[in-house]
């Protein structure tokens, strides 16, 4: 409860298809597309904090005169930093050349940033890596325009080795072995090898190296392209890219794994990583935002022409249930309901913790993000008590008394909002490593708002690691002392590593994890954790179509509502003096309120790519040998 998983990253891609001219005549200025990326980019802030990156292409511009650019930023604001950047570079540019201010040729030509195809990006570090060189996009420069190429995506590979591999058999030298790194060297070579066979053939046409240039960029076949880089990708990826010409294209993985929606009209193209972005920014309505198919990519010529390519036969869907769950945005009208069917779901668990004394509890959420949720939970709540009214109401028939209908009818939900969060405080202490007792202040709570002896039902997206269950939020809740807190997570227990771009990378730090070693210790059967370090060493060689997951063996022996219990025993403070329940979703219920994402190999370690069972087994084994590091 409330442990802040980072999220994946967020990507926006936008292309401009009518001449800037266009734009400052209808929209009364030509940095249209520089303002529509920055809206679009602070829409997705909930999807990276650590850093944010920008670039642009112009087209159709005259040798020796800029038409690419490019802004980081890891400051503390880094989306507020960059567009800063761009406005005091264009500012500046106007106030030493009056003439630029209303003369879009000119600003074009002598103001950076101002171009027709826009790349955005925003991302969470994992693993401490949060310098500005693992800031996206990335840049591959060559003084041939359509070899520039320009990467930005949300995405991790699992099988970054391989890759590195086919890159050195290729002759290449890459410089880091990464998987931003290497995608973005496998979709450099396999364009360079294109541009150069299109060279040729032109050339045999009889045309010149200066005439060859427009007609590269006519003809290269950027789908193909990718189809050839792409070809032994293992993760999830929706991944957007910019030529030096003008071609731009996102790719999405093909089991769906990350998100991709997309609009576009007669003046604009656009793609994101969440729908209600693209509907805020540009005023469209819900059905008019499309979600990108898996294994597509969207391909903006520089001509203009848009078109829909299928890169990579899809496999099943399996697209991330964590995106509905937790980290996209909830004003999406899709996931809006689905996290209010979440809390509606996980009710009967709830009643049963309580033994049906409605009465006698008082019903709250930390933190904000579970809002939804808990509208979910409530509204339950209130159909369980209407039925119950409706019977009382029916049994005692004509006799009732005024006195006692109305008694009936005001009993209703008890809701509190129990704490509040210091965010003041939480930005100091996340700077201490020595914080155990700064952190049992992280909330304020609402004294008063719980009676003493009631039930205290909270509701969260998730539990993962505990850590501030444990040592803040329960013994918070306990000094209004309540007679049982019930903490609810409207996600199922995460048992296994994600590999695919959320940062939830060692099994260590699930506290699912940790109670199921505790069951065995209990049990007596703590052998098996050599057992399953065993079979997973026996299998670091063998090919990932046959890899088996070996952990699933571990929480096999046990129930979920074994885990819970012992989860609740876990992450109890000795001094607590109310009972503590902890509730999680059901897979089953999980399917139910989200159907279309079915995606779930964090809870059930069923994972959609051959390299997940990899990871998780390569996890299993650096917990083992007590080695700290990420195991893709």
């Amino acid at each position: 409860m409330s442990d802040a998983i980072k999220h994946e990253c967020g990507i926006s891609l936008i292309r401009l298809l009518k001449p800037l001219e266009y734009y400052q005549e209808k929209y009364g200025t030509a940095f249209y597309g520089v303002n529509k990326m920055y809206l679009m980019m602070e829409k997705q802030h909930n999807r990276g904090q650590d850093g944010a990156g920008f670039a642009s292409i112009k087209l159709d511009m005259e040798p020796g005169e800029r038409y690419m650019s490019r802004v980081r930023s890891i400051e503390q604001q880094p989306i507020q930093d960059i567009f800063r950047q761009i406005n005091n570079r264009i500012n500046t540019e106007i106030s030493r050349n009056p003439t630029y201010a209303n003369n879009v040729k000119l600003q074009k030509k002598h103001i950076p940033y101002i171009g027709e195809v826009l790349l955005g990006h925003v991302r969470y570090g994992t693993f401490g890596k949060n310098s500005i060189e693992s800031v996206h996009p990335f840049l591959r420069q060559n003084n041939w325009m359509h070899r520039n190429l320009i990467v930005a995506g949300n995405f991790n590979m699992t099988n970054v080795d391989e890759l590195f591999g086919n890159l050195v058999e290729l002759g290449q030298h890459p410089k880091e072995m990464a998987d931003t790194v290497t995608v973005m060297e496998k979709i450099g070579h396999f364009l360079d090898d294109a541009v150069a066979k299109l060279y040729k053939q032109i050339k045999k046409e009889g045309y010149n190296k200066r005439e060859a240039s427009p007609l590269i960029a006519e003809r290269l076949n950027v789908a193909k392209v990718l189809r050839k880089a792409a070809k032994n990708w293992d993760g999830g990826y929706a991944m957007g890219g910019l030529l030096g010409h003008g071609d731009a294209f996102l790719l999405r993985d093909p089991a769906g794994i990350r998100p991709s929606y997309y609009y576009q009209d007669d003046e604009i193209v656009v793609v994101a990583s969440e729908r209600p972005v693209i509907q805020t920014v540009f005023n469209v309505k819900y059905d008019q935002v499309k979600e990108l198919d898996p294994g597509k990519a969207i391909i903006v010529k520089k001509n203009g022409t848009v078109s829909f390519k299928q890169i990579l036969e899809p496999t099943e869907r399996k697209a991330c249930s964590f995106e509905r769950i937790y980290f996209s945005r909830g004003s999406d009208k899709e996931i809006y309901q689905e996290r209010k069917l979440l809390g509606k779901l996980v009710f009967p668990e709830i009643l049963k913790a309580i033994d049906s004394d409605i009465l006698n509890t008082v019903f709250s959420y930390i933190p904000n993000t579970a809002e939804t949720s808990f509208l979910g939970m409530i509204k339950e709540a209130q159909n369980y008590l209407n039925n119950k009214k409706e019977e009382q109401i029916l049994a005692l028939g004509n006799t009732i008394t005024k006195e006692e209908l109305h008694k009936i009818l005001d009993v209703r939900p008890r809701i509190e909002k129990v704490a509040i969060k210091d965010a003041k405080l939480r930005t100091f202490i996340t700077q201490d490593s020595n914080r155990d007792d700064l952190v049992t202040h992280v909330y304020d709570i609402s004294y008063g708002s719980v009676k003493e002896n009631d039930n205290l039902v909270i509701i969260d997206d998730s539990i993962v690691r505990g850590t501030t269950l444990k040592k803040s939020i329960l013994r918070m809740l306990d000094r209004l002392s309540p007679k049982k807190i019930v903490v609810v997570s409207s996600a199922p227990q995460i048992r296994y590593p994600d590999c695919y771009g959320i940062d939830m990378a060692k099994l260590e730090d699930f506290v699912a994890f940790r109670a199921a070693l505790a069951l065995h210790k209990d049990a007596g059967t703590e052998h098996i954790t050599k057992e399953i370090y065993d079979k997973c060493l026996l299998q670091l060689n063998t090919k990932d179509a046959e890899v088996v997951n070996y952990v699933k063996e571990l929480y096999a022996p046990f129930t979920a509502d074994q885990l819970s219990d012992k989860i609740a025993a876990l992450l109890s403070p000795k001094e607590l003096r109310a009972d503590v329940k902890i509730i999680y979703q059901t897979i089953e219920n999980l399917h139910q309120a989200c159907p279309n994402n079915l995606g779930d190999w964090y809870f059930t370690g069923n994972y959609p790519t051959p390299g997940g069972n990899r990871v998780v087994n390569r996890a299993f084994i650096n917990f083992y040998e007590g080695k700290n590091q990420r195991a893709y």
